[in-house]
């Protein structure tokens, strides 16, 4: 016996007794908004503060698994799915009051249809995200890895759906389809959420990085296909062959009808949207219905409408309406909606149906197979392949990451009554810990000590001196950085012994992307089909390559490869120190925060700019420059009718300024650069050394060794610069006696009018009284005292390089980065070197007391 439920106009319900199996609920369709409380009525007995309150629900609960999961770095879709488990029966929805308060069954059509216009929304984002250009150059190695990888799994989750069947004794017509369904959810590989867990762990750009999301790419290609003949199977039960052609064909010709007319206008539109505009209203509304339209038409044709979404997505160029499009729809439909979807499918899983010790040692144990059997065959396709075993046990993981489209299955066989309560609630278990595993497991095989790639070359000095190619990461943040850094790179002496290999790397905030992106322009990068950001930022990129581009054309011994980065501000310093690894460059050069304002004062642009710099400063592989623009963009380029530039070095001593006065030492070679070396000497200490007076009251001082091979490492080098310059009347040595602080802003505040460049050591750890009391009202202490005096305090119209040697384990000084015994230290190399007899005098060497 159970209710016939009927709501009236006035929100008043009539129930019935009646002899039926299941509840008939009836309600009114203006049962929508309610009058109010004042009103004795309950909200939660209407359809939109219902529904309000569900998503609220929804959206903390979602959060809080995000934040409890967080330092285990799991994907997101892990935390989506246990916040529905825990609203819906296997936790919270046992509460049979707030199950029928909070998620009452009146309310599934609602909140399920909402979900499901988030689920075709979102899986349109996956194919904007997608390169459709990629489908037509994926490898025989992708695809090798990812077919090889999933017949293990498909083969072991056939034997299992057997067992199963033959166990539970259902339906023997089911069992083809049931087997197809556990088979696909465990060999398939979700492209989303790979794609997220490479960018966490930075695989950015790497070859690991490319057969992973080419041979996810082909996993997802097969799981669309084994989507659509699990909807014919489950829906036709037994189709016949002349349905599942006209189901095939209409798809065939939806697909063709996206390529050839679609896409076609989705260009002319772009074409005739004027460069650095955005996209109109109009425009923007047509796409957003053609993703309902597109899921419309599939799903009347018999496939499931998100597979219409998805290829209508494919469509989409990449560019700055994709840009456009994932901007304005992802946060509301990834943060609000998604959620949404996953909270429905929680609701139906109860993980009570789940009993004994037996059931769970099965799942674990097919959850176990079933992961080694996928690490096992893509391991053995990427040996094949010549790729490492560490790469391929890492791909092998990746290629186990569930997402959507395995839980849509799901879904669609829970809907058909092909799956009981226990075997839905069976596969989101296993959906959910062969995604879990892989985060864990990829971060032991991927320690951070074994990615680091070594090379001996990491500072300036020893790039300097070897006719080697001198590598150099030039980090651009907006267009006006531009001409300062040509200058400077030209000016650092690129010659036919040693070329100078340029990598600029434009910086650029993640709005709206999934994960970041590191894009490599070719050769034309206004003609690039690689598009970073809106029309905005993409007119800049386009701007600073071509700069790069025409200053190679005009400059020999120079090359320079393009690159932009699409991250987050808070780990963009990891992406620049993960490109300086991979490309092995001995110097990082990035703007300074702060740019010089029509009247000579410097202001902020942008102090996100500045926590990056930090962080390079921190955790950089190699030594790193600030550079200060206060208009060393004087010329264009260097040349013979151009004004000659005048640097300056500013020397007091340790690892930060030696690798100065390499940097300046470099420069000085070119012919249209004059170099003055101030070192400044401590007066008392020389006047200390030059007494010979031994009752006179003196302060004890101790100098410790490593201060004491500090001092020789300068001595040596300086002694060495002499010797080498002693006949060069382009390079000024000057020694400044001075005993405080004062003193040593006054002897630098004499040079500023005639020079265009200082360059200046951070001089990280080093305390002198030359500097005393510089640092009390530091602005940017982060620069050192007379970096953060020049850049900021300083009312100086010269640009600054401020200098940070890297210092390794086994360099001068310990920055905390690993030991590796290939690394020739900068100690050892000046010993080898640097002569040691004193230079002999000369005009333009003099001391100056």
């Amino acid at each position: 016996m159970t209710h016939l439920v009927i709501s009236m106009e006035s929100g008043k319900k009539l129930t019935f007794e009646v002899n039926d199996t299941k509840e008939i609920i009836c309600y009114s369709a203006t049962m929508i908004t309610t009058d109010g409380i004042w009103n004795d009525e309950n909200p939660l007995h209407y359809s939109l503060p219902l529904f309000t309150l569900q998503m609220i629900l929804v959206v903390i609960v979602t959060h809080l698994f995000v934040f409890i999961l967080k330092p285990i770095r799991q994907p997101r879709v892990i935390s989506e799915m246990l916040g529905g488990l825990l609203l819906g029966p296997s936790i919270l929805g046992k509460n049979k009051a707030f199950s029928e308060a909070i998620f009452p069954q009146r309310s599934t059509m609602l909140i399920e249809t909402m979900s499901n216009v988030g689920i075709l929304y979102f899986m349109f984002l996956v194919g904007v995200g997608m390169d459709s250009s990629a489908i037509r150059h994926i490898g025989r190695k992708a695809v090798a890895i990812a077919l090889v990888g999933m017949v293990l799994p498909f083969g072991l989750g056939a034997l299992f759906a057997v067992f199963f069947i033959k166990l539970s004794h259902e339906d023997a017509n089911l069992s083809p389809a049931y087997i197809l369904f556990l088979s696909t959810v465990v060999s398939v590989a979700a492209f989303p959420v790979l794609a997220r867990i490479l960018a966490e762990f930075k695989f950015i750009n790497s070859e690991l990085q490319k057969v992973a999301l080419s041979s996810a790419l082909v996993n997802d290609l097969v799981s669309w296909v084994l989507l659509a003949v699990s909807v014919n199977m489950v829906e036709s039960r037994k189709p016949s062959l002349s349905t599942s052609l006209l189901i095939f064909l209409s798809s065939a010709a939806f697909i063709a009808f996206n390529v050839f007319v679609v896409r076609p206008l989705i260009l002319w539109a772009i074409r005739k949207t004027p460069e650095g505009e955005s996209f109109s209203d109009f425009f923007i509304s047509m796409i957003l219905a053609g993703v309902m339209l597109s899921g419309m038409i599939t799903d009347v044709v018999g496939t499931h409408a998100i597979f219409g979404a998805f290829v209508f997505g494919l469509t989409i160029p990449n560019g700055p309406l994709g840009l456009t499009l994932v901007e304005r729809l992802e946060d509301f439909i990834s943060l609000l909606l998604l959620p949404l979807f996953f909270a429905t499918t929680g609701l139906k899983t109860d993980l009570g149906q789940l009993k004994g010790f037996y059931t769970w040692s099965i799942l674990i144990l097919l959850v176990v197979l079933c992961c080694v059997g996928k690490v096992i065959g893509t391991m053995a396709a990427a040996v094949y392949y010549q790729m490492s075993l560490r790469d391929g046990a890492i791909l092998g993981l990746l290629m186990n990451s569930k997402g959507v489209i395995e839980i849509v299955v799901l879904n669609i066989g829970k809907e058909q009554k092909v799956l009981t309560e226990e075997s839905f609630a069976s596969m989101m278990i296993i959906a959910m810990l062969m995604t879990g595993v892989i985060v864990p497991a990829i971060a032991i095989i991927n320690k951070p000590s074994r990615g680091i790639i070594p090379y001996k070359r990491r500072t300036i000095f020893q790039m300097s001196h070897s006719d080697v190619e001198f590598r150099v990461l030039v980090c651009i943040h907006t267009p006006r950085n531009v001409p300062t850094m040509i200058n400077l790179l030209d000016a650092s002496n690129p010659t036919k012994k040693s070329p100078i290999c340029i990598y600029v790397l434009h910086l650029t905030e993640l709005t709206g992307h999934a994960t970041a992106v590191l894009v490599v322009h070719n050769n034309h990068p206004s003609n690039s089909d690689q598009t970073c950001s809106n029309n905005r930022t993409q007119a800049q990129a386009d701007h600073i390559n071509n700069a790069f581009e025409n200053y190679v054309q005009n400059a020999p011994n120079i090359s320079v490869q393009p690159l932009t980065i699409i991250s987050p501000y808070s780990t963009m310093h990891e992406d620049i120190c993960n490109v300086a690894q991979n490309k092995r460059v001995a110097f990082i050069i990035i703007p300074f925060h702060k740019q010089q304002t029509v009247d000579g004062e410097m202001e902020a642009t942008n102090m996100s700019f500045r926590n990056v710099n930090r962080n390079v400063l921190s955790k950089a592989p190699c030594s790193v420059g600030i550079l200060v623009d206060r208009g060393f963009n004087v010329s264009n380029r260097l040349g013979p009718e151009r004004k000659c530039h005048h640097v300056a070095v500013l020397f007091f001593g340790g690892p930060d300024d030696r690798e100065a006065l390499s940097y300046g030492w470099r420069m000085s070679e070119h012919e249209e650069i004059n170099l003055t070396v101030m070192r400044f000497v401590d007066g008392e200490e020389v006047m200390h050394h030059q007494s010979g007076d031994l009752d006179e009251p003196r302060v004890l001082t101790v100098q410790t060794d490593k201060e004491k091979n500090q001092k020789q490492l300068d001595e040596k080098l300086l002694n060495w610069f002499r010797t080498s310059h002693v006949n060069d009347e382009s390079v000024v040595y000057v020694e400044k006696m001075v005993n405080n602080g004062e003193q040593t802003v006054a002897a630098i505040r004499s040079m500023d009018d005639i020079h265009d460049l200082f360059i200046i050591g951070r001089g990280q750890g080093m305390s002198s009284p030359l500097t005393a009391g510089l640092t009390d009202w530091s602005e940017c202490p982060e620069l050192g005292a007379i970096g953060d005096l020049l850049a900021s305090d300083f009312s100086a119209t010269a640009s600054v390089l401020l200098v940070q040697q890297y210092a390794g384990l086994g360099m001068e000084g310990d920055h905390g980065f690993e030991p590796h015994n290939t690394v020739l230290t900068n100690e050892e190399y000046v010993n080898q070197n640097a002569p040691h007899s004193t230079p002999p005098s000369g005009h333009h060497f003099y001391n100056n007391a």
